[in-house]
């Protein structure tokens, strides 16, 4: 890995078995950093390191390292007093224990290193205990040292190379009793019910899809003022408060919009939400609705719903038949008076088929 500086070389120490290895970081950083600069001028804003004994500025090459004491006092301790304590970590990587990867709490879990083999010579025990690791399914539990201190570290198999993730020890992670809730709140199944069901809508993703949207929006924010643009409007979005009013509609509510936003919104559901099942009435058609109803006495119904046609229909065909043109209004009063006889007579007869029809049941024919 010519291309990736180490910062550590050593060795890892599996039994009997001496694996030489460099040490690469594993991660890197995207964020996007700033200055601070002096608001009336613009002036970069920079830290000096001084002597408060001589009141003077300082450089490195005059920077050592001191222990506080409890009382202040400060204790000088060089890097050649670290490098001389008896510790067999300090260049080796050392293989303690094999556990499941299950036993390894991910609070504990800190940076994450590669372990790249060093040299043609490292390469046949590196892939040793890389297969080793994989047929066992365990991961390996080891100290090192690095910076100045002994630490915990874990080593598991990332496609074909070694990774290392630092641990902190047992002792450095804080007791949990401090921030857990209220243990006398008690929620109930109908709310679990909800809870589970939006966690099978919202379903799983690829990490590997994801991205920083913020740092998208800050360099798009440092590209716009650079060029003297006003930075885009964020779009407005609804955002959760800081209060829950009423935690089954959030839930609801939450289950809905993520089925919306994966296109699995279906009827059937919309029917439930509203205590049943959705039902649909069609409306008739016009053609429907002027369709001949079935013979009921003997007579046709097709004179009868001539007859009973709404007034102005009959009006304009009345008005067609005599020829008379004197305009709309003396049409209608006219063919009105004329017909006033037929259409006493026709809502007689229907009165009887509507009769008729309702004591005949829906699908057999009338006696």
């Amino acid at each position: 890995m010519p291309h990736v500086r180490s910062i550590w070389n050593g060795a890892i120490s599996f039994g009997l078995v001496s694996i030489p290895i460099k040490v690469v970081n594993a991660t890197e950083s995207h964020s996007i950093s700033f200055r601070q600069i002096h608001l009336d001028d613009g002036g970069r804003i920079r830290y000096r390191k001084f002597c408060e004994l001589e009141d003077r500025e300082v450089t490195t090459g005059e920077i050592g390292k001191a222990y506080e004491d409890a009382d202040g006092t400060l204790i000088p301790i060089t890097d050649e007093d670290l490098a001389a304590l008896p510790i067999p970590t300090a260049r080796t990587i050392e293989i303690v224990a094999f556990v499941p990867a299950e036993r390894i709490d991910p609070l504990q879990m800190d940076t994450a290193y590669y372990l790249a083999a060093n040299g043609v010579p490292a390469t046949k025990p590196y892939v040793l205990l890389r297969e080793a690791l994989k047929r066992s399914q365990k991961v390996a539990v080891a100290k090192f040292a690095l910076r100045g201190r002994e630490r915990l570290g874990m080593l598991r198999v990332v496609d074909d190379v070694i990774a290392m993730h630092g641990l902190l020890w047992p002792d450095e992670i804080r007791s949990t009793q401090e921030v857990a809730p209220d243990a006398t709140v008690t929620v109930r199944d109908k709310e679990l019910d909800l809870a589970d069901a939006l966690m099978d809508t919202l379903g799983e993703v690829e990490l590997t899809e994801l991205h920083d949207d913020y740092r998208e929006a800050v360099e798009e924010l440092v590209a716009a003022k650079a060029s003297g643009e006003l930075p885009a409007a964020p779009p407005a979005g609804e955002r959760a408060g800081g209060k829950v009013l009423d935690l089954m509609a959030a839930l609801e509510k939450s289950v809905r919009a993520a089925k919306v936003s994966r296109g699995e919104e279906t009827g059937e559901e919309t029917g439930a939400r509203t205590g049943g099942a959705a039902e649909v009435t069609p409306l008739p058609s016009r053609r429907s609705a002027r369709t001949a109803p079935k013979e009921v006495g003997g007579k046709k119904s097709t004179s009868t719903a001539k007859k009973t046609a709404p007034k102005k229909t009959a009006a304009k065909s009345t008005a067609k038949s005599t020829g008379q043109a004197a305009g709309k209004t003396t049409a209608t009063k006219s063919t009105a008076k004329k017909t006033a006889a037929k259409k006493t007579t026709a809502k007689k007869a229907t009165g009887k088929k509507t009769a008729a029809k309702k004591a005949t049941p829906r699908g057999r024919a009338s006696a």
